[in-house]
């Protein structure tokens, strides 16, 4: 009977515990003191020199994934005005346009996503709640970069294949140049990955990519 007392305690204890720290994690992330801005996003018009990028659907997220790790090491704030995009280097400043009502904001880049075919932008919350789509969930969007130095340093690659083992990276390179096309090997994290070219647009690449009649990917140049 002791035993069983005693265990009941401390699972009580534990509980107790567990519950503080979720009601400590609720109070460092929530909308009035999380303080993440290391950053200071300015307000962009078009008079600036705002330069066109991308156009599509964007959707936004928070919930779960609030208060979690992104791909740039931040932690993920909801009421940031940040946004997740596949290609553009991580700490991009863009402009996003809601091309169904006109309205602007200024985000930065700290994630990568949205892994749904068809989006090409996720926002948090707070900048979907600016841009007039948080109820809907999805809207379409113009992407525009801030300033002509940026643009100018975007480039893109064609990723053709991935290993674990640097000689069998480098024996698909012969291949390829056998077939004419030129190609390189960069390591990046475990793999050894095999690219080709270097383009000014992801258009360009993708073309390039559909001539070598193989399997490909569209990256950032690294």
């Amino acid at each position: 009977m002791l035993y069983l007392k005693k265990s009941l305690t401390l699972i009580f204890l534990t509980i107790i515990l567990i519950s503080i720290n979720q009601a400590c994690l609720k109070y460092r992330y929530s909308r009035d003191n999380y303080f993440s801005s290391s950053y200071v996003i300015p307000e962009q018009t078009e008079k600036e020199g705002l330069i066109p990028y991308e156009e599509g659907i964007a959707s936004w997220y928070g919930g779960k994934f609030h208060g979690r790790l992104t791909a740039s090491g931040e932690v993920y704030n909801m009421y940031d005005m940040t946004a997740a995009h596949k290609t553009l280097p991580l700490g991009s400043i863009v402009v996003v346009e809601n091309l169904e009502n006109g309205k602007k904001v200024t985000v930065k880049i700290n994630d990568r996503g949205p892994f749904v075919k068809g989006r090409i932008i996720d926002m948090s919350y707070a900048a979907a709640k600016k841009l007039g789509f948080a109820e809907k969930g999805i809207t379409r969007v113009r992407i525009y970069l801030v300033n002509k130095k940026e643009a100018e340093g975007i480039c893109y690659s064609v990723q053709l294949g991935a290993f674990s083992r640097k000689e069998n990276a480098e024996r698909f390179v012969g291949m390829l140049a056998k077939e004419g096309i030129k190609a390189r090997v960069e390591k990046i994290g475990e793999y050894y990955k095999v690219y080709s070219g270097h383009f000014k647009s992801k258009e360009r690449a993708r073309s390039f990519g559909l001539t070598t009649g193989r399997e490909f990917f569209v990256v950032n140049c690294h």
